[in-house]
């Protein structure tokens, strides 16, 4: 099965970033993709201000639209969006914190992956306005087991090694990395490790780096340093994006994941 990542640079309306987002979603369907993944925060950039303001559940313009995309074009989107979540106290203040969600929308599909492990590093709180999702989701796309996290979840082996035991041969990862010092390295060291540790696909699909290649390296906030990957089970990387907007190709062999996991059975183990 052959699978996309699509790489762009999203801004502050739900409406303007549908419009950057369908015509590449249009390219990578033409190009023979069945599964096309988008980056986290493709319905609104983390640089666009507040994100309750737009938030909407998955009957809102943002999810439909590309629903009806997907019902058209015969493929499975999987896409960053924010859903309405909770009220919550923050230093005397009430915000209105959102879900950071991966609408998975085609073939029978449409509904979201909560992001689990909320981005609490490096001086920034995503929980203080993104509730933590609760729920694992594994989907089956034509009996390929799919699994869904989102950027930070990437640093948990244990999200992607349960994903496993629970089918998933492929597991979809809509990113909005941040640039910085050190910053691409640890990308590509986890992308990688998830692969081996899950013994799975991992197609992680990222903003692309705002500035392009012009500011590539210097320090950023989470708003994308592109390099979206497709890495196979035996942690080779297929396919990776540079630092610009870009779609990258691969196809998904349900019999390679079965290979590596009969030579490399580490799912099964369960500890001394």
């Amino acid at each position: 099965m052959k699978i996309a990542c699509v790489q762009l640079t999203t801004g502050e309306k739900v409406e303007d970033n549908l419009n950057l987002v369908i015509p590449r979603i249009r390219e990578a369907a033409q190009n023979g993709a069945r599964i096309i993944v988008c980056p986290e925060a493709t319905s609104q950039a983390f640089s666009a201000g507040r994100l309750d303001t737009q938030a909407e559940d998955l009957e809102g313009t943002f999810a439909t639209r590309l629903q009806e995309l997907a019902q058209e074009l015969e493929v499975l989107i999987v896409a960053g969006t924010f859903r309405p979540a909770d009220q919550h106290e923050v230093d005397g203040k009430t915000l209105n914190r959102v879900f950071n969600t991966a609408l998975i929308t085609g073939l029978g599909h449409h509904e979201g992956y909560d992001k689990i492990h909320t981005y609490d590093a490096f001086d920034y709180r995503e929980s203080d306005t993104v509730r933590p999702g609760e729920d694992y989701v594994v989907v089956d796309v034509d009996g390929l087991k799919v699994g869904v996290a989102i950027c930070y979840d990437i640093r948990f082996p244990e999200q992607f090694k349960e994903l496993a035991r629970r089918g998933a041969e492929l597991i979809v990862v809509p990113t909005s990395w941040a640039d910085g010092d050190g910053k691409l390295n640890a990308w590509r060291t986890l992308s990688t490790a998830r692969a081996l540790d899950s013994v799975s696909y991992i197609a992680a699909a990222g903003q692309a780096r705002p500035g392009g290649n012009a500011k590539a390296g210097e320090a950023s906030g989470p708003t994308g340093i592109g390099h979206s990957v497709i890495v196979d089970p035996n942690g080779q990387r297929l396919a990776e994006a540079g630092y610009e907007d870009e779609i990258v190709y691969a196809t998904i062999d349900q019999d390679a994941v079965q290979e590596a996991r009969k030579k490399l059975p580490i799912l099964d183990w369960t500890g001394a």
